[in-house]
């Protein structure tokens, strides 16, 4: 596959990312609730921690970043700055997308999360997902929503290539990410409808509020939205990433979907109108198997292999990466997924060397903060 870089834009789409991460005991790897402690023991820095919802989990936020050299650096800082903090009261923060080994869990001091259990119930108390949030800047609603729009049908793909969740408490699920399915319990989760314009979609969010089951804003929780407190596009569909390159590369390939897809906006090429259950399909195949057996052609809307539903992603953006470097490094970092697995994969491999959890743990250890 050839692919050409254009050159460098003139106003670079700044980036910023929000990971979460699992709490693990130092000695046993097994679930701890020492986020509260931990965050006592951070030091202000580049990326800022915080609480999410549960106790064994922790959440790491960089600033608005331009170059991808920028965003590796920052996503790799910033996991070492949340070990740190974890290691500080004897445990370990791990990107995983979902708990390994069986364990309860604890909800986080914050009064709208135990809003959420009154409300929710099961759907919170078992809620423990790890994610990757790709905040791309845009300049006005009316973009925001437009590449909302346009970025639909590629989405189940970034999906794929992040998928990092093949066990839940302990068990095997036959999922690549089973974050996915989990998360999507939520009643305002998964796939979205095309919208149209800023109005239509503020209607939308104004019309679910009221019907009094989200709690606010902050939870619609579709695959991909308008941020409520940044200037942003939000990517939510992703599972968070074992190694820190692959979620670097994997924002920067969404920042390229947003570019393509603003673009189409201003030349005037209409949205792809794939049925919203359709994307639903193609999301749920996408966490099922990961890149490893086929997913749903974004264009054709027919199952593909997966190596080729990727490279039909990565021909759609590429001629809106910033450099030529920035392609190669895309280009790199997916090429050695697709030859080597995602974090399934790779966890797959640590299970299959003794049958114990506890390793699948170890080698995220190891991995998450590897630079």
């Amino acid at each position: 596959m050839t692919l050409y870089a254009p050159p460098v834009p003139t106003r670079l789409r700044t980036i910023g990312v929000e990971e979460e991460l699992l709490l693990v005991d130092a000695e046993t790897l097994r679930l701890v609730p020492l986020a509260g402690e931990a965050l006592e023991h951070h030091t202000a820095g580049g990326s800022a921690l915080e609480f999410e919802v549960k106790q064994e989990q922790i959440e790491v936020v960089s600033p608005p970043l331009g170059g991808f050299d920028e965003l590796v650096r920052a996503i790799v800082d910033g996991r070492r700055a949340a070990d740190a903090a974890a290691q500080s009261v004897g445990a370990r923060a791990v990107a995983l997308a979902t708990a390994n080994l069986a364990s309860e869990t604890h909800l986080a001091p914050v009064p709208r999360y135990e809003q959420m259990e009154n409300r929710f119930g099961l759907t919170l108390h078992e809620q423990l997902t790890c994610g990757l949030h790709v905040h791309l800047a845009v300049e006005s609603d009316e973009e925001g929503v437009a590449v909302l729009d346009r970025i639909r049908p590629w989405l189940p793909v970034l999906l794929a290539l992040s998928a990092n969740s093949p066990y839940w408490q302990g068990r095997e699920t036959g999922f690549a990410s089973y974050r996915y399915q989990a998360w999507t319990r939520w009643p305002s989760a998964g796939a979205y409808d095309l919208a149209g314009s800023a109005a239509e979609y503020f209607a939308r969010v104004d019309e679910s509020l009221a019907l009094d089951i989200a709690l606010d804003v902050g939870m619609i929780y579709s695959d991909a939205r308008l941020s409520h407190h940044a200037p942003t596009v939000e990517i939510r569909i992703a599972d968070v990433c074992l190694r820190p390159v692959d979620a670097a590369a994997l924002a920067v390939l969404a920042r390229a979907l947003v570019e393509t897809a603003a673009a189409e906006w201003r030349a005037g090429v209409a949205a792809d109108a794939v049925p919203t259950s359709v994307l639903r399909l193609a999301s749920w195949r996408a966490s099922k198997s990961g890149i490893n057996d086929r997913l749903v052609d974004p264009l054709t809307r027919r199952p593909v292999a997966a190596s080729s539903a990727v490279h039909a992603l990565l021909l759609h953006v590429r001629d809106r990466f910033a450099s030529d470097e920035e392609m190669r490094f895309v280009l790199d970092a997916v090429t050695r997924i697709l030859r080597e697995g995602t974090g399934e994969s790779r966890q797959r491999a640590a299970l299959g060397l003794r049958g114990e959890h506890a390793d699948v743990v170890a080698e995220a250890v190891r991995l998450t903060t590897q630079g």
